[in-house]
C-alpha cells in the first residue's frame, strides 16, 4: 500500500531528471527501499546486483558506517558554515588540501561545488575571467569532442555533445564548437592506436586554424567518455591534445567527473594518462553520493592570474554551498577509504570485470568490449562485420534494462544498444561474477527479441 501511494505520488509531483514525462507518468517509478555493499533493494523486496554505481557515483559502495558517521558528528558541530566573508570550516580546508596533495601536478587550488555540472559551469566562469584578467578577452571561444558529456547546466550542455541534452533547449551556442571523438570501433581512420591520435590531433589543429589560436580560450576531454558510451581513447591520445594545447596557448580542461576516485583504477585517471590539465573537474566519486559535492581543480598559473587581475576586489563567483561542511566531512572519510583499500581492491575485480565481459565476445549480438578499471561497456550490434547497431524498434534502451531489472541487475542501457558498466569499487569476486552472469542472460533474452532477431535475418 505504502509503495501504491509513493507512486501516486511521484506521479503526480516529483520531476525526474533525463526522462519522458508522459512516459514515466504511464508506467511510474520503482522505489528504492534500501541498499548496501553492492546491492540495492526495492520497495518489493526485490534485491539487485548495481552494476552501475547509483549513476557512476557510489564508488566506496552503500552502507559504509564510518561515512555514516563522519556525516552524522559534522552535522551535530557545524552543519553549515559559509565560504563567504572569509570564514570556513575545518573539513572544508583539510579536504582542498588533502586533494591539492593527491592531484597530478600543480592543481594545488580547489572550488567546490555541488556537483559535476556545476563544476563544469563554474570553469567556463573562472576561464573568462582568466583572459579578461591577462588581457585577451577575446580568447572566448571553446572546443570540446563529440560524444562527450560536460553537465546539464544552461553552459555545460552546450559543451555536452550528444543531441538528447541539447534538442529543444537551444544549445549549444556559437561560441562552443567541437572535433570528432576518438571512437575507436567506429573511427572512420579504422581502429589503429595512432591512426587515431594523429586523427584527432588533425582535427584540433583544424578546429583552432579554423577559429584562430588568438580566439580560442579552452578545450575539455574526458579521458574517458562516459555518457557517449564509454568510449576509451588511445593510451597516449589525451597527452596528444594536451600538447597541442599547450603549443597554442589554450587552457586543457579534463573533466574526470566520473572518471576520478578508483573508477578507471588510479585516484586520477590523468596520472594514467601522465597529464597535468590547467583546470579538473570533479565530483560523483568524491563523495561516492552520499551528499552533493563537485570540485574544480586549479593549477598555480590559473589561480595566480585570476588573483593578481582581480587586485584587491572579489571574485565574482560563490554558491550558497560551496565548500559545506556536511559533504567535506564525508569527502574525506571516503578519501580514507580509498587509500586504505578500496582503490586497491577496484583494481583486482577491474580486471575480473574485464576479462568476464571480454569472455562474452562470442555472442551472437557483441559487436565491441571496451573499459579500464571499473568502467566498461559492451556494444551490441545484429551484424559483427557490418557493426549494424540494434534497431531503433527493439526500443535497446528500455527494453534491456527491463530485462536486467528482471535478472537482478541494474546497469546502465543506452538507447543506442550499448550496455554501462561502473560497479562500486568495494565488489567482491561473487558480485563481480553475478553481474558477468546476469548480463549473458540479459544477452541471451535480447537475441531473442522479434525486433533483433528480424533485423538479423535482414
Amino acid at each position: 500500500m505504502l509503495a501504491n501511494s509513493l507512486i501516486e505520488l511521484d506521479r503526480a509531483h516529483l520531476v525526474h531528471p533525463f526522462s519522458c514525462y508522459r512516459s514515466h507518468e504511464e508506467t511510474g517509478v520503482r522505489v528504492l527501499k534500501s541498499a548496501k555493499g553492492a546491492t540495492v533493494t526495492d520497495a518489493s523486496g526485490k534485491t539487485l546486483l548495481d552494476g552501475f554505481a547509483g549513476l557512476w557515483c557510489v564508488n566506496i559502495g552503500y552502507g559504509q558506517e564510518s561515512v555514516v558517521e563522519a556525516a552524522a558528528k559534522q552535522l551535530r558541530e557545524l552543519p553549515y558554515a559559509t565560504g563567504y566573508f572569509g570564514l570556513g570550516s575545518e573539513p572544508a580546508i583539510r579536504l582542498a588540501a588533502r586533494l591539492a596533495e593527491l592531484a597530478p601536478g600543480d592543481l594545488n587550488h580547489v572550488y567546490f561545488t555541488l556537483g559535476g555540472s556545476d563544476a563544469v559551469d563554474s570553469t567556463i566562469r573562472f576561464i573568462r575571467y582568466y583572459y579578461h584578467a591577462k588581457g585577451t578577452p577575446q580568447k572566448d571561444q571553446f572546443i570540446s569532442v563529440e560524444y562527450g558529456y560536460h553537465g546539464s547546466s544552461t553552459a555545460g550542455s552546450g559543451l555536452t555533445a550528444i543531441p538528447a541534452f541539447h534538442a529543444g533547449f537551444g544549445v549549444p551556442y556559437d561560441w562552443q564548437h567541437k572535433i570528432p571523438s576518438h571512437y575507436a570501433y567506429r573511427n572512420p581512420v579504422g581502429s589503429d592506436p595512432q591512426a587515431i591520435i594523429d586523427a584527432s590531433v588533425a582535427a584540433l589543429r583544424a578546429k583552432i586554424a579554423e577559429l584562430g589560436a588568438g580566439r580560442v580560450a579552452a578545450f575539455y576531454a574526458e579521458p574517458i567518455q562516459g555518457s557517449g558510451g564509454v568510449l576509451v581513447p588511445p593510451t597516449g591520445w589525451l597527452k596528444a591534445l594536451n600538447a597541442v594545447c599547450n603549443e597554442h596557448d589554450i587552457l586543457f580542461i579534463a573533466d574526470e567527473v566520473i572518471t576520478a576516485f578508483g573508477r578507471t583504477g588510479p585516484l586520477f585517471a590523468c596520472d594514467e594518462d601522465e597529464v597535468v590539465p590547467d583546470f579538473m573537474t570533479t565530483a560523483k566519486g568524491l563523495t561516492s553520493g552520499y551528499v552533493p559535492m563537485g570540485a574544480v581543480f586549479m593549477s598555480d598559473h590559473v589561480y595566480n592570474t585570476i588573483a593578481d587581475g582581480a587586485g584587491k576586489a572579489a571574485v565574482g563567483h560563490g554558491y550558497t554551498y560551496s565548500a559545506h561542511p556536511v559533504s567535506a566531512a564525508v569527502g574525506l572519510e571516503c578519501l580514507r577509504l580509498y587509500e586504505n583499500g578500496l582503490l586497491e581492491n577496484g583494481r583486482k575485480v577491474g580486471k575480473r570485470l574485464m576479462e568476464g565481459l571480454r569472455s562474452l565476445a562470442d555472442h551472437p549480438l557483441v559487436g565491441d568490449i571496451r573499459g579500464r578499471g571499473m568502467l566498461a561497456a559492451i556494444e551490441l550490434v545484429t551484424d559483427k562485420a557490418r557493426k549494424t547497431p540494434l534497431p531503433a524498434a527493439a526500443d535497446p534502451g528500455r527494453r534491456i534494462f527491463e530485462r536486467a531489472w528482471a535478472n537482478g541487475l541494474v546497469i546502465r542501457a543506452f538507447n543506442s544498444g550499448i550496455l554501462g558498466y561502473a560497479p562500486p569499487l568495494c565488489c567482491t569476486d561473487d558480485d563481480i561474477d553475478g553481474i558477468l552472469e546476469r548480463t549473458r542472460m540479459t544477452l541471451d533474452q535480447t537475441l531473442q527479441d522479434k525486433d533483433v532477431r528480424a533485423a538479423m535475418k535482414g
